[in-house]
């Protein structure tokens, strides 16, 4: 079958605006160091305009996982939700400067585009203050047989069940999916997200994934586990390709009555863990739509994540697997 690329991810369009501050700064706007809170529009214009120097780039995990994708040489789509605004004019071009097609045009009104204020703290510890507005717009009406085409995969952020329309929306790329022959791979995002929707991941996995890529915490929370080895047992019961990421302890593929075990790679100096879970994604998903054996994919991704936590930032350097052996 002829695929229009490799993979399309929809999530949460989000612009991280990366800072250094001091704790002056983080006292200033009331935020404990390390913490993650949601802003409104105002909040939000109010730090950015307080500020110094920013590094701003496409952020979001599912989009994070993309940008690493293309990055590792994979084509790549995304459909998220930004406005006509300077960010939603940073996350595009970002994108598109790494060759992923983007689907949906801005929007001309309605809330600024999603950004996430990454606080660096002389310590390096990261304290976020988030606001999400346009990207919780995405809407049922964005998802149409050209928007999602016909990727060899696609892949779904569990934070888009918390847009209004999101297990709508959800649903409908699966159908559309299943009608082209695409994979459809589920990212489980974290496990506050699977504890709010529990029930409709659930339902999600049985009847419309084929792919679940979550780490150990997200996936006890799906399952009412509280062992990788009774988390096992009940993976095996799915029709489903797990990959579970278990930090320090590697991860493990499960499919069926597969399971593949992957040790971690030992790291002396970790920088920043911030987007290792999206590094592995996009690791592991190049390998599969290169139809690499899944223990290479789960090579593929731990070598990823690996270099990620050694450096500042979430993203992939370009042909990061090029020298990989």
């Amino acid at each position: 079958m002829t695929y229009s690329v490799q993979l399309l991810g929809i999530s949460n369009a989000i612009v991280d605006v990366l800072a250094h501050v001091d704790q002056p700064f983080l006292d200033s706007i009331g935020a404990p160091i390390g913490s993650m809170t949601l802003i409104d529009e105002d909040q939000a214009h109010d730090i950015y305009a307080r500020m110094g120097p920013a590094t701003e780039m496409s952020g979001g995990s599912v989009a994070n996982t993309i940008a690493g994708f293309a990055n590792l040489g994979g084509s790549s789509a995304y459909i998220g939700k930004v406005r006509d605004d300077q960010l939603g004019g940073i996350f595009n071009h970002d994108m598109e400067s790494l060759g992923i097609n983007i689907r949906l045009d801005p929007a001309p009104g309605g809330a600024a585009t999603a950004r996430s204020h990454v606080l660096i703290s002389e310590d390096g510890q990261r304290t976020m203050q988030t606001y999400l507005g346009a990207c919780l717009g995405l809407s049922l009406a964005d998802i149409t047989g050209t928007t999602v085409g016909s990727p060899k995969a696609l892949l779904l952020e569990g934070y888009v069940w918390d847009i209004e329309e999101g297990p709508a929306l959800a649903k409908k790329a699966a159908e559309i999916a299943r009608q082209n022959g695409t994979a459809v791979a589920l990212s489980l995002s974290d496990s506050y997200c699977v504890e709010r929707h529990r029930d409709s991941f659930e339902n999600f996995v049985q009847n419309d994934a084929d792919i679940v890529v979550a780490d150990e915490d997200e996936i006890h929370v799906l399952l009412g586990t509280d062992s990788i080895e009774a988390a096992i047992a009940k993976l095996a019961a799915y029709d489903v390709l797990f990959a579970v990421t278990r930090s320090e302890k590697g991860s493990v593929i499960v499919h069926g009555d597969v399971t593949v075990e992957q040790v971690a790679a030992k790291v002396e100096d970790i920088i920043d863990t911030t987007g290792a879970g999206d590094a592995y994604a996009a690791g592991f998903l190049y390998g599969w739509v290169h139809d690499r054996p899944l223990t290479e994919c789960a090579q593929y991704g731990t070598y990823c994540a690996t270099k990620v936590i050694q450096q500042v930032g979430a993203r992939i350097e370009k042909g990061l697997l090029d020298d990989f052996s």
